[in-house]
């Protein structure tokens, strides 16, 4: 079975203040495309869920307790589950993240 979603039908939603759309979600992963913008505030925060980042355009900071990347286009990271993080929005940005296990609170 393959579950597509296409553009146009993505759930909109909000974490933290930043609009994001939910994208495929499968059993063990899921994927959202964060919509950044200049004067949103990710406070540190963690979560039993392993995420990694993908930026499509724009600057983001990705900080935790003991390191600091700043990101552009192209570049990607990851944080281990129960990290505590927080993302920093240096100018207007568009990410797209996967989540493993899916975020039900994203669902």
């Amino acid at each position: 079975m393959i579950h597509v979603i296409h553009a146009h039908e993505a759930p909109k939603r909000n974490s933290f203040g930043v609009a994001f759309d939910l994208l495929a979600t499968g059993p063990q992963c899921m994927m959202t495309e964060m919509h950044y913008r200049v004067g949103n505030l990710i406070p540190f925060h963690s979560h039993p869920n392993e995420q990694i980042g993908y930026v499509l355009f724009g600057r983001i900071r990705v900080l935790t307790r003991e390191a600091t990347a700043e990101l552009g286009p192209g570049d990607t990271y990851s944080i281990p589950a129960s990290v505590e993080h927080s993302i920093e929005i240096i100018e207007d940005a568009d990410e797209v993240q996967v989540f493993t296990p899916p975020r039900p609170e994203f669902r």
